[in-house]
């Protein structure tokens, strides 16, 4: 996909996550999580500036996406140690953010017939839903307005529970 579709499929894919925060009373979390998450929505096509890395191929993988997450965690650390007291609720929430970046950029990528590598370095064999190609302009606005409802909807319903 191009950069409106994977900005609406990170969209769609925190906005249960963002949720659960808001109503767990850190919507500081929900906020920074989903600014991180579009931040970082291109990340794994770093690949196409790295001489010596095919499109598609290692950054489209599950290992990177735990790579990814163990990263976020870090950085949950020391944002643990240098802005939150010491609180370790910023490893995991870092951990998922980083994860969670990759997991929902490699799902927009399955929706195209190229798909994604998930399961290497255990297996070559590329995974898709073969549903609309990558430069498909009405999917792409499509997938933003989706994840944009969705977001809505979660916030509405935040408010209304919370």
């Amino acid at each position: 996909m191009y950069r409106r579709g994977h900005l609406g499929v990170s969209l769609l894919v925190f906005a249960l996550p963002g949720a659960a925060l808001v109503l767990a009373g850190r919507p500081d979390l929900a906020v920074v999580g989903g600014g991180v998450m579009l931040w970082l929505a291109m990340l794994p096509d770093v690949d196409h500036r790295i001489p010596g890395l095919t499109h598609r191929g290692l950054t489209h993988t599950l290992a990177f996406a735990a790579l990814m997450g163990a990263v976020g965690a870090g950085a949950g650390t020391v944002l643990a140690v240098v802005v939150d007291g010491g609180h370790t609720t910023l490893v995991p929430f870092g951990f998922a953010v980083g994860a969670l970046t990759v997991l929902a950029h490699l799902l927009a990528d399955a929706l195209t017939p190229a798909g994604v590598p998930l399961l290497w370095p255990l297996s070559g064999r590329s995974f898709s839903l073969s549903l609309t190609r990558a430069d498909n302009t009405l999917a792409n606005y499509l997938l933003l307005a989706l994840g944009v409802c969705a977001t809505a909807a979660a916030a509405l319903l935040t408010a209304r529970v919370g």
